[in-house]
């Protein structure tokens, strides 16, 4: 197997991509930006749970994937479940080989949740089902996959924290986003401290032109000047091809 510090330095390695939430917005940009630093016969698994939006990405990338010889693997499914997580492993685990150089897990699924006030959170069961997307999912997924591809000599390994600056700065009415933002940091957090080979990054990628960002703008009536989600995503390309960031850092896009 060849030395990773060989790798083209414009390149992520022969290795498996798992991108959730992978089927628009943030996530479709960057799937595609990682396809091309990928070497050949590298692994593409799309994880999101529109399976028509996800199938629309498969046909963007068809001719190129085949070109370049890559895997790819279409992944429909809820990731706030068990059987959710559960699938996306199995599918990662049929092709996980021993001639990966690079494990990248980009953690991008979220979702905005309820703009409220603290004191209409009364339900704890309201709570529980946006954490369970937010927080226990990426805990969970990152866990089996850490499991099913153990850190070895010469195996570079990368997990990307989709992060805001909400997790650092509170913000009324925001309570469930900030929440688990703040989560998140603190969980990759502790992940960059326990596993000294895993390279971890929380990156905030700036308010960008979503369907978030919309909805954003529908409910609190304020424009944050959103950005192309290709400017961020290039951004963010750059610090994990560059790699020089320390393991468990938050990088914001407008301080890189």
């Amino acid at each position: 197997m060849s030395d990773i510090n060989s790798t083209n330095p414009m390149s992520l390695g022969r290795g498996i991509c798992i991108i959730t939430g992978a089927s628009k917005g943030f996530g479709r940009v960057i799937a595609h930006q990682v396809s091309r630093s990928l070497e050949p016969r590298s692994v593409l698994l799309l994880v999101a749970r529109s399976g028509t939006l996800l199938q629309e990405m498969k046909e963007e990338l068809q001719s190129f994937i085949e070109g370049r010889q890559l895997v790819l693997h279409c992944i429909t499914v809820d990731l706030s479940t068990k059987e959710g997580v559960d699938e996306t492993v199995r599918v990662a685990r049929q092709e996980a080989v021993d001639e990966i150089e690079h494990v990248l897990l980009i953690n991008n699924a979220a979702s905005l949740g309820n703009i409220s006030k603290f004191e209409t959170f009364t339900n704890p069961d309201e709570v529980n089902s946006y954490l369970s997307l937010n927080v226990s999912s990426p805990l969970a997924l990152t866990a089996g996959i850490l499991q099913l591809c153990p850190c070895r000599p010469g195996l570079r390994w990368s997990v990307v924290n989709l992060s805001s600056t909400l997790a650092l700065q509170a913000l009324p009415s925001w309570v469930l986003y900030c929440t688990a933002k703040a989560a998140r940091n603190m969980m990759f957090s502790v992940l960059a401290k326990e596993q000294q080979n895993v390279k971890v990054l929380s990156y905030s990628p700036g308010p960008m032109d979503t369907d978030m960002q919309k909805e954003i703008l529908r409910v609190t009536q304020v424009n944050h000047n959103p950005l192309p989600c290709h400017e961020s995503a290039a951004k963010l390309m750059k610090l994990l091809l560059d790699d020089d960031f320390p393991s468990g850092a938050h990088l914001d896009f407008f301080d890189v």
